[in-house]
């Protein structure tokens, strides 16, 4: 398989969610752990998190590193809300660019996700039910994504579409209607598909022509279950350790690694094992863990990359 394999800061509980004021895995530490077990590549989190400009290229570079993409999450239903949030979308692209300027043997694909809703992000995997849109608001959703895409395109790469737990393309049915009506390709996220109601496995089958990008999770089902069953949304999800090393779940990954394999697959994998880190953590041990834990997931990936 054509790939190459990145981690993310989200596996080391660095993301959009991450507390105020919790103690977090510096970038040099995330990025010195990921470059030890063996990967070639890492997602942005949070923008400015890996620096910008000559740090950030700098910063790649010592490690032996490139940038796999970045999440950037876009009101897209709602147009007042979706034109205000073009500065972060712009100022993104350009953490981009500053990466692209190292001459990458991959391009970083800028991962463009909807903001979905605060009732869909506490009920993950019920968003028709607990909150289902409208037929204009779809429209504008779809037409919003065209409009980001061109910004994307404008800057030199491609975009990729996270479907995601919590927002308004969620469930395999969702996902299904969103690639019919756009021309941006698909980020099969397999925890995330999981959480919605959804097999990987046929995910590859009824949209492998159409996924451009990788997120790979292992997830505890029972656990997931636990938590969705005592009303838990993302938040509880993300803090419970639903999502775990590979092998340590209910994810087959040798089942979706060959499915993608036999489709041609040519792009970025991403391992993103998704945690939420209590404010009080003990520090050390918490990247210790996330350390062991990314090793684990590198090498039950060798076989195919």
């Amino acid at each position: 398989m054509k790939t190459t394999v990145a981690g993310a800061p989200v596996s080391y509980g660095v993301f959009e969610m991450t507390p105020e004021g919790a103690a977090t895995v510096s970038a040099e530490e995330m990025l010195a752990s990921l470059a030890d077990a063996g990967y070639g590549g890492v997602d942005l989190g949070p923008v400015g998190f890996l620096g910008r400009g000559a740090e950030l290229r700098a910063r790649l570079a010592a490690h032996g590193l490139e940038l796999a993409g970045g999440w950037v999450q876009l009101p897209l239903s709602d147009d007042e809300a979706f034109q205000a949030s073009l500065p972060s979308l712009r100022d993104a692209l350009q953490v981009f660019a500053d990466a692209a300027e190292a001459g990458p043997d991959r391009l970083p694909l800028p991962t463009l996700a909807d903001d979905g809703s605060l009732a869909r992000r506490a009920h993950p995997g019920r968003g028709a039910e607990v909150d289902p849109l409208g037929e204009q608001a779809w429209e504008r959703l779809v037409a919003n994504t065209a409009r980001a895409a061109a910004l994307v395109r404008e800057a030199g790469f491609e975009p990729t579409f996270h479907h995601h737990a919590g927002t308004f393309v969620e469930s395999p049915e969702e996902i299904d209607r969103f690639l019919a009506a756009v021309d941006v390709d698909l980020t099969l996220d397999t925890g995330h598909l999981l959480i919605a109601g959804g097999d990987p496995v046929d995910a590859v089958t009824r949209w492998g022509d159409r996924i451009n990008h990788l997120h790979l999770k292992d997830v505890d089902r029972s656990e997931l279950r636990r938590v969705l069953a005592e009303g838990g949304g993302m938040a509880e999800v993300w803090m419970s350790g639903a999502f775990v090393a590979f092998g340590q779940g209910d994810l087959d990954l040798a089942r979706v690694m060959s499915a993608m394999d036999g489709r041609g697959f040519d792009g970025w994998i991403v391992v993103e094992q998704d945690v939420l880190n209590a404010p009080d953590v003990a520090i050390d041990a918490f990247r210790r863990e996330r350390s062991a834990d990314q090793r684990i997931n590198r090498e039950a990936l060798r076989p195919w990359a």
